[in-house]
Protein backbone atom coordinates (compact mmCIF):
# COMPACT_ATOMS: atom_id res chain seq x y z
CA UNK A 1 0.00 0.00 0.00
CA UNK A 2 1.50 3.24 -0.78
CA UNK A 3 -0.44 6.52 0.14
CA UNK A 4 0.10 10.13 0.72
CA UNK A 5 1.42 11.52 4.04
CA UNK A 6 0.81 14.89 5.63
CA UNK A 7 1.60 16.22 9.53
CA UNK A 8 2.46 19.97 10.62
CA UNK A 9 5.94 21.11 11.84
CA UNK A 10 5.67 24.85 13.29
CA UNK A 11 2.81 26.12 11.53
CA UNK A 12 3.60 24.40 8.03
CA UNK A 13 2.61 21.56 6.03
CA UNK A 14 4.71 18.48 5.74
CA UNK A 15 4.06 16.22 2.71
CA UNK A 16 5.27 13.02 2.27
CA UNK A 17 4.48 9.19 0.91
CA UNK A 18 3.78 6.14 3.26
CA UNK A 19 4.47 2.66 2.12
CA UNK A 20 2.86 -0.45 4.13
CA UNK A 21 3.79 -3.85 3.08
CA UNK A 22 1.10 -5.74 1.58
CA UNK A 23 0.27 -8.59 3.72
CA UNK A 24 -1.22 -10.48 0.98
CA UNK A 25 2.03 -10.63 -0.99
CA UNK A 26 4.26 -12.06 2.23
CA UNK A 27 3.27 -15.62 3.64
CA UNK A 28 3.17 -14.63 7.60
CA UNK A 29 1.38 -11.52 7.11
CA UNK A 30 1.01 -8.54 9.29
CA UNK A 31 3.21 -9.17 12.77
CA UNK A 32 1.19 -8.86 15.88
CA UNK A 33 2.75 -5.55 17.04
CA UNK A 34 3.06 -4.09 13.61
CA UNK A 35 4.99 -3.98 10.46
CA UNK A 36 9.02 -2.12 11.19
CA UNK A 37 9.53 0.79 9.61
CA UNK A 38 11.74 3.48 8.19
CA UNK A 39 11.82 7.43 8.01
CA UNK A 40 13.85 8.60 5.54
CA UNK A 41 15.65 11.91 5.31
CA UNK A 42 16.33 13.45 1.91
CA UNK A 43 19.63 15.49 1.01
CA UNK A 44 20.41 19.28 0.82
CA UNK A 45 17.94 20.96 -1.82
CA UNK A 46 16.85 17.22 -2.45
CA UNK A 47 13.10 16.04 -2.13
CA UNK A 48 11.42 12.66 -1.46
CA UNK A 49 12.14 10.77 -4.43
CA UNK A 50 15.68 10.97 -4.30
CA UNK A 51 18.28 11.33 -7.67
CA UNK A 52 17.32 8.44 -10.00
CA UNK A 53 14.14 7.46 -7.72
CA UNK A 54 16.65 6.43 -5.41
CA UNK A 55 14.01 6.69 -2.55
CA UNK A 56 10.41 5.40 -3.96
CA UNK A 57 12.29 2.86 -5.08
CA UNK A 58 14.28 1.89 -1.77
CA UNK A 59 11.15 2.06 -0.06
CA UNK A 60 9.43 -0.52 -2.24
CA UNK A 61 11.99 -2.51 -2.16
CA UNK A 62 11.67 -2.26 1.72
CA UNK A 63 7.80 -3.21 1.64
CA UNK A 64 8.02 -6.33 -0.63
CA UNK A 65 10.11 -7.59 2.34
CA UNK A 66 8.05 -6.46 5.55
CA UNK A 67 9.27 -3.29 6.27
CA UNK A 68 7.09 -0.27 6.04
CA UNK A 69 8.13 3.47 4.98
CA UNK A 70 7.59 6.95 5.30
CA UNK A 71 9.77 9.60 2.85
CA UNK A 72 8.60 13.40 3.07
CA UNK A 73 9.89 16.89 1.62
CA UNK A 74 11.71 18.85 4.80
CA UNK A 75 9.78 21.93 4.93
CA UNK A 76 10.79 24.54 2.17
CA UNK A 77 12.22 21.04 -0.26
CA UNK A 78 10.08 19.50 -2.51
CA UNK A 79 6.08 19.64 -2.10
CA UNK A 80 5.87 20.59 1.50
CA UNK A 81 4.94 24.33 2.40
CA UNK A 82 7.72 26.42 3.66
CA UNK A 83 10.46 28.57 1.61
CA UNK A 84 14.03 27.30 1.27
CA UNK A 85 15.63 29.96 2.62
CA UNK A 86 14.17 29.51 5.96
CA UNK A 87 15.76 26.03 5.68
CA UNK A 88 18.25 25.05 8.90
CA UNK A 89 19.51 21.82 10.34
CA UNK A 90 17.65 22.55 13.89
CA UNK A 91 14.49 23.15 11.57
CA UNK A 92 14.96 19.57 9.39
CA UNK A 93 15.83 18.11 13.23
CA UNK A 94 12.09 18.87 13.84
CA UNK A 95 10.79 18.00 11.01
CA UNK A 96 12.22 14.30 11.58
CA UNK A 97 11.05 14.38 14.90
CA UNK A 98 7.48 14.94 13.61
CA UNK A 99 8.00 12.09 11.16
CA UNK A 100 8.55 9.81 14.21
CA UNK A 101 5.68 10.77 16.44
CA UNK A 102 3.36 10.19 13.39
CA UNK A 103 4.57 6.67 12.60
CA UNK A 104 4.45 5.91 16.19
CA UNK A 105 1.12 6.87 15.91
CA UNK A 106 -0.26 4.76 13.45
CA UNK A 107 -1.81 1.48 13.97
CA UNK A 108 -0.94 -0.96 11.70
CA UNK A 109 3.30 0.22 12.59
CA UNK A 110 5.63 -1.10 15.41
CA UNK A 111 6.15 1.67 17.36
CA UNK A 112 9.45 0.26 19.15
CA UNK A 113 10.24 -0.59 16.09
CA UNK A 114 11.07 2.46 14.26
CA UNK A 115 14.35 3.06 11.94
CA UNK A 116 16.01 5.93 10.52
CA UNK A 117 17.78 6.40 7.39
CA UNK A 118 19.49 9.79 6.10
CA UNK A 119 21.51 10.81 2.73
CA UNK A 120 23.92 12.99 2.54
CA UNK A 121 22.96 15.97 4.55
CA UNK A 122 19.79 14.15 5.89
CA UNK A 123 22.65 11.98 7.61
CA UNK A 124 23.79 14.44 9.08
CA UNK A 125 20.40 15.58 10.36
CA UNK A 126 19.93 12.00 11.16
CA UNK A 127 23.01 12.05 13.39
CA UNK A 128 21.56 14.96 15.36
CA UNK A 129 18.27 13.67 15.32
CA UNK A 130 18.55 10.13 17.02
CA UNK A 131 19.27 10.67 20.67
CA UNK A 132 15.37 12.19 20.54
CA UNK A 133 14.12 10.25 17.83
CA UNK A 134 15.43 6.87 19.69
CA UNK A 135 15.71 5.05 16.35
CA UNK A 136 15.70 1.00 16.18
CA UNK A 137 18.39 1.34 14.18
CA UNK A 138 20.26 3.72 11.91
CA UNK A 139 21.55 3.69 8.78
CA UNK A 140 23.49 6.80 7.23
CA UNK A 141 23.83 6.82 3.38
CA UNK A 142 27.22 9.11 2.40
CA UNK A 143 26.97 11.43 4.89
CA UNK A 144 27.43 14.83 4.58
CA UNK A 145 29.24 17.27 7.67
CA UNK A 146 29.45 20.86 8.13
CA UNK A 147 33.06 21.43 6.83
CA UNK A 148 30.82 21.29 2.83
CA UNK A 149 29.64 24.35 3.74
CA UNK A 150 31.96 26.55 5.76
CA UNK A 151 33.51 27.58 2.47
CA UNK A 152 31.00 29.70 2.13
CA UNK A 153 31.03 31.72 5.39
CA UNK A 154 34.01 33.77 3.14
CA UNK A 155 36.42 35.05 6.23
CA UNK A 156 33.80 34.03 8.27
CA UNK A 157 31.37 36.23 7.14
CA UNK A 158 27.35 35.12 5.98
CA UNK A 159 25.37 37.33 3.60
CA UNK A 160 23.54 39.67 5.36
CA UNK A 161 20.00 38.13 4.11
CA UNK A 162 19.52 35.21 0.90
CA UNK A 163 22.81 33.96 -0.96
CA UNK A 164 21.77 32.66 -4.49
CA UNK A 165 22.89 29.07 -4.30
CA UNK A 166 22.26 27.95 -8.11
CA UNK A 167 18.53 29.39 -7.79
CA UNK A 168 18.52 27.97 -4.65
CA UNK A 169 17.35 30.75 -2.29
CA UNK A 170 20.10 30.07 0.50
CA UNK A 171 19.37 31.50 4.24
CA UNK A 172 22.00 33.32 6.31
CA UNK A 173 20.47 31.32 8.98
CA UNK A 174 21.76 28.25 7.73
CA UNK A 175 25.14 29.71 7.11
CA UNK A 176 25.80 30.94 10.75
CA UNK A 177 24.50 27.54 12.15
CA UNK A 178 27.08 25.72 10.27
CA UNK A 179 30.33 25.99 12.51
CA UNK A 180 27.93 24.97 16.02
CA UNK A 181 26.04 22.02 14.01
CA UNK A 182 28.62 18.60 15.80
CA UNK A 183 26.94 15.31 14.09
CA UNK A 184 29.77 13.42 14.79
CA UNK A 185 29.59 14.25 18.81
CA UNK A 186 26.10 13.56 18.94
CA UNK A 187 26.47 10.35 16.71
CA UNK A 188 28.88 9.65 19.75
CA UNK A 189 26.57 10.34 22.54
CA UNK A 190 23.53 8.13 21.03
CA UNK A 191 25.51 4.94 21.41
CA UNK A 192 22.34 2.36 19.34
CA UNK A 193 22.81 0.34 16.62
CA UNK A 194 23.88 1.34 13.55
CA UNK A 195 25.96 1.73 9.82
CA UNK A 196 27.35 3.55 7.44
CA UNK A 197 27.28 2.76 3.31
CA UNK A 198 29.60 5.05 1.19
CA UNK A 199 30.84 4.81 -2.52
CA UNK A 200 34.19 4.85 -2.84
CA UNK A 201 34.14 7.09 -5.58
CA UNK A 202 32.43 9.68 -3.79
CA UNK A 203 33.94 13.30 -4.46
CA UNK A 204 30.90 15.39 -2.57
CA UNK A 205 31.25 13.86 0.85
CA UNK A 206 34.61 11.87 0.28
CA UNK A 207 34.50 8.30 1.92
CA UNK A 208 36.68 9.85 5.20
CA UNK A 209 32.95 11.36 6.33
CA UNK A 210 31.68 7.99 6.52
CA UNK A 211 34.89 6.63 8.02
CA UNK A 212 34.32 9.71 10.34
CA UNK A 213 30.81 9.18 11.11
CA UNK A 214 31.62 5.16 11.70
CA UNK A 215 34.32 5.60 14.28
CA UNK A 216 31.55 8.17 16.50
CA UNK A 217 28.88 5.50 16.10
CA UNK A 218 31.28 2.85 16.83
CA UNK A 219 30.15 0.88 14.01
CA UNK A 220 30.62 -0.81 10.49
CA UNK A 221 31.00 1.04 7.16
CA UNK A 222 30.56 -0.38 4.24
CA UNK A 223 32.27 0.81 1.28
CA UNK A 224 30.16 0.90 -2.04
CA UNK A 225 32.51 0.36 -5.23
CA UNK A 226 32.78 2.26 -7.58
CA UNK A 227 29.82 4.12 -6.62
CA UNK A 228 29.72 7.94 -6.63
CA UNK A 229 27.50 10.52 -4.38
CA UNK A 230 24.54 9.80 -5.15
CA UNK A 231 24.78 5.87 -6.43
CA UNK A 232 24.72 6.34 -9.64
CA UNK A 233 25.09 3.35 -11.38
CA UNK A 234 22.31 0.07 -11.25
CA UNK A 235 25.06 -2.17 -9.59
CA UNK A 236 26.04 0.35 -6.98
CA UNK A 237 22.30 0.77 -6.39
CA UNK A 238 21.72 -3.09 -6.07
CA UNK A 239 24.20 -2.99 -3.90
CA UNK A 240 23.40 -0.31 -1.78
CA UNK A 241 19.55 -1.96 -1.43
CA UNK A 242 20.71 -5.36 -0.72
CA UNK A 243 23.21 -4.67 1.91
CA UNK A 244 21.24 -1.64 3.75
CA UNK A 245 17.70 -3.85 3.64
CA UNK A 246 19.82 -6.57 4.86
CA UNK A 247 20.88 -4.28 8.12
CA UNK A 248 17.46 -2.90 8.81
CA UNK A 249 15.82 -6.35 8.80
CA UNK A 250 18.33 -7.59 11.56
CA UNK A 251 20.93 -8.58 9.43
Amino acid sequence: MEQFAGFVVGGQRVYGMLHVPEEHSLGGGRPAQGWPSVVMLHGFTGNRSGDHRLLPLFSRYLAARGVASLRFDFRGSGESEGDFSEMTVAREVEDAEAAFVYLRGLPMLDPERVMLLGFSMGGLVAALAAGGVRPHRLALWAPALPELWLPLLRGGYAPPVIRDYGGWPLGREFLLEMPRVQPLEAAARWGGVARVFHGDADTVCPPEFGVRYAQALGCDAVAIPGANHTFDSLEAVELLYRETGRFLTGG
